[in-house]
């Protein structure tokens, strides 16, 4: 059965994690999703931490699902090539610093010309206007700037942290994903095509905004300086292990009151109602603390589900594929790539009921697919062996 997107073709001229993360989502359902790298200049993540068989995890982690085409598109011929690819497509998506494209002669105009209904995606770091625009950032930069590195850190006044894993970028990937679905809605409609473009820092900010950024939201009423809202976050030590434990409503908190032995809470005048729980949300947090270090975590987490509380342990990321839980969502799958050997990954985390995603292949060697999408296109045989002379495709046996 095929995805919901099949018969939908994207040309993926990116590298590195946000763009290739973005088009995976949509290779992972259904698109025909063409990867293009330079025969020279290979994506980086290609050599870039663990490794088997030539193949990174991180390459085949972000790449699956796509055909791989190596064309040197700074000559004339090898540009030809990508647009006689581009004639066919339905989305370009490009995250190359604001006037790459133009230099190459391949931005938004440039292939509007071949294919006037083409969906063009620009995703950048900064986007395309102001000071910063032209300058090279990674993920921890983004977090700097954004405010999410001081939103980590807990408040304005504490040293601020970095979220350990590539939020800005997965998220921007993420980002991207959803508003190509939505501009190919809005060509099905209305038949035009469109240049999307989607930065890193917008989508950290747009992010952030949804739960973070209260005291800025009332105009004429800001907070200058944002407090932490507790200085013990929801991870708490028992005998054993660690556990997390949330409580929102009345009757969980009842629960927690009664699970822990402290009934006494309940007649606090700190902890009332929901607002006096926030308000004195440290001395709230700093009790359940230590009531939770008298015993395991296993007796925690059996009497607090007992009781109607929202817990759960904290796993590893050893321990987390193996939870039942886990397991039961078949969220984590196995499969046979024919050069990396055999992998897990998680699999497309939307389950589509009439169109189930699923992985038709493993991410490709470098131009495994060239002379396979040259033909395609109308490349004859002799065209493509002098292009592979000169250098301007490769094929993996190159």
């Amino acid at each position: 059965m095929p995805g919901p997107l099949e018969g939908i073709r994207i040309i993926d001229f990116t590298t590195m994690i946000a763009g290739p993360y973005g088009t995976m989502i949509l290779a992972d359902q259904g698109a025909d999703v063409i990867k293009v790298e330079a025969p020279a200049r290979s994506d980086h993540v290609r050599r870039a931490g663990y490794s088997q068989r030539t193949f990174t995890a991180a390459f085949v982690n972000n790449n699956r699902n796509k055909r791989s085409v190596s064309i040197d598109v700074k000559h004339s011929e090898g540009r030809d090539a990508l647009l006689k690819l581009v004639e066919t497509a339905d989305v370009f998506v490009q995250n190359f610093r604001p006037g790459v494209m133009a230099r190459l002669k391949i931005d938004y105009s440039d292939l509007k010309a071949v294919n006037p209904n083409l969906i063009y995606v620009s995703m950048s770091g900064w986007g395309e206007n102001g000071p910063l625009a032209h300058k090279p950032v990674y993920d921890p930069i983004i977090q700097a700037l954004s405010g999410l590195a001081s939103v980590q850190g807990g408040a304005d006044d504490v040293r601020p942290r970095l979220i350990r894993t590539i939020l800005p970028d997965k998220l921007t990937g993420m980002t991207a994903a959803q508003a190509i679905t939505s501009a190919l809605v809005h060509r099905a409609t209305t038949g035009e095509g469109q240049h999307v473009r989607v930065s890193m820092l917008d989508s950290i900010v747009a992010f952030l905004w949804s739960s973070d950024m209260g005291g800025l939201t009332f105009v004429g009423k800001e907070v200058s300086t944002q407090r932490a809202a507790t200085f013990i976050d929801l991870i708490y030590e028992t005998t054993t292990d660690y556990i997390s434990v949330s409580v929102m409503s009345n009757d969980q908190w009842h629960g927690l009151c009664q699970a822990t032995g402290h009934p006494e809470w309940l007649q606090d005048e700190r902890f009332l109602t929901p607002a006096l729980r926030d308000r004195n949300a440290d001395q709230r947090l700093e009790l359940i603390q230590q009531a939770l270090l008298t015993n395991s975590a296993q007796h925690w987490l059996e009497s607090l589900e007992q009781a109607g509380v929202p817990c759960a342990p904290v796993l590893t990321r050893a321990q987390m594929i193996d939870h039942p839980q886990v397991q039961a969502s078949e969220i984590i799958v196995e499969s046979d790539h024919p050069h990396a050997g055999r992998l897990r990954q998680a699999r497309n985390a939307a389950r589509f009921e009439s169109t189930p995603t699923q992985i038709r292949h493993g991410a490709p060697h470098l131009g495994e697919h060239t002379e396979e999408l040259l033909r395609e296109v109308g490349y004859d045989e002799e065209t493509i062996e002098r292009l592979k002379t000169v250098g301007l495709i490769s094929s993996p046996e190159d």
